[in-house]
């Protein structure tokens, strides 16, 4: 099958957790990198030690420059972590606390504004960073200080990795996933990396999305149809929805969806939990009232969920990059049905 896109044009992929990254393991049959965009959530950025991190525009980018770790579906491939480690050795042997340290409230908003909301002390650093990775942190966040914009750095290191299609952060703009519990409010990667996420979970908050904006660049990239892989509806997708030009973006064009659950059976992460916790059952029939906006929906073959849009059903596992390529096939066949 040649690697052709079903609309002669430019798609773009909307990618949050790990979801579009495994459907976009062997794509390349039926999308070309060079006529594929991502979009990438950065409500779960942090400021760790002083360093910037993006998790979901880096898993991105390390696919596209081929060295992300597609065993944990993130960081660098074959990386070490001897700083890591030696951070955190010290912090035992200074019988230093462990776990998420945020810095003090009156901290939260100075300095870097795209860090607002979300920076964190690197003592006992809660977060596995790579030596690699680390580099690329050390460098955005030096870049980001020399006065460039995220996605002008975001560019440069993609460069830098020989990225073969354009990753594209979803805003300069701060935008915080915040999780309420019962105890108190944290910060998306407190709830899921620290804390597994098992808190309670009573609502998701968006800090700073009623004031961030899309870029030019992915206000463009949206004028393409959209492709948004098995991801967490909330906090995946849902900063990015928040902001309000991506959600008008989507309302005007062909967008295609495929489900992260076969009936009310999720795939993996929180997405359950987050989003009965925001009012919507958790189940396939949650997701598409989540995704108003969706034109059609890939489904697995063994969900019976009847919408009220057109859908295409295959096997929607991707544990493997056959995996991969037999749903990206189903989307495929979706956008011609919508685009």
């Amino acid at each position: 099958m040649s690697p052709v896109n079903p609309t002669g044009g430019m798609v773009t992929f909307l990618a949050g957790g790990t979801g579009t990254p495994k459907l976009l393991a062997d794509a390349d049959e039926t999308f070309l990198p060079a006529e594929t965009t991502v979009v990438a959530n950065t409500g779960d950025d942090v400021e760790l030690g002083g360093l910037f991190v993006c998790p979901d525009v880096d898993t991105c980018l390390f696919q596209a420059g081929d060295v992300l770790d597609t065993d944990t579906w993130w960081g660098i491939a074959d990386d070490t972590a001897e700083t890591h480690e030696y951070v955190r050795t010290l912090a035992e042997r200074a019988d230093l606390q462990r776990g998420p340290r945020y810095l003090p409230d009156d901290r939260q908003t100075a300095g870097r504004e795209l860090a607002r909301w979300r920076r964190f002390s690197a003592v006992a650093e809660f977060m596995h960073i790579g030596d690699r990775d680390r580099a690329i942190h050390v460098t955005r966040t030096s870049l980001l200080d020399e006065g460039r914009s995220l996605t002008e750095v975001t560019r440069i290191l993609g460069d830098a990795l020989d990225a073969d299609r354009a990753i594209l952060p979803m805003s300069d703009d701060p935008v915080a996933s915040i999780i309420h519990t019962p105890e108190d409010p944290m910060h998306f990667q407190e709830f899921w990396v620290a804390r597994d996420g098992e808190p309670p979970v009573e609502s998701v908050e968006f800090r700073g999305a009623e004031n961030a904006t899309a870029t030019d660049a992915v206000l463009d990239a949206l004028t393409d149809p959209v492709v948004i892989g098995p991801s967490n509806p909330i906090t995946s997708l849902g900063p990015m929805t928040a902001i309000d030009g991506i959600a008008e973006a989507l309302q005007k064009t062909p967008v295609v969806a495929v489900s992260p659950f076969v009936e009310d059976r999720v795939f993996s992460g929180p997405a359950a939990k987050l989003m009965e916790a925001e009012g919507y059952e958790s189940s396939t029939a949650g997701v598409a009232e989540v995704y108003a906006f969706v034109d059609a929906f890939v489904l697995d073959e063994a969900d019976g969920t009847d919408l009220d849009r057109p859908t295409v059903r295959t096997d929607t596992t991707l544990k493997t990059e056959t995996d991969a390529a037999r749903v990206v096939r189903a989307v495929r066949e979706a956008l011609e049905v919508v685009a």
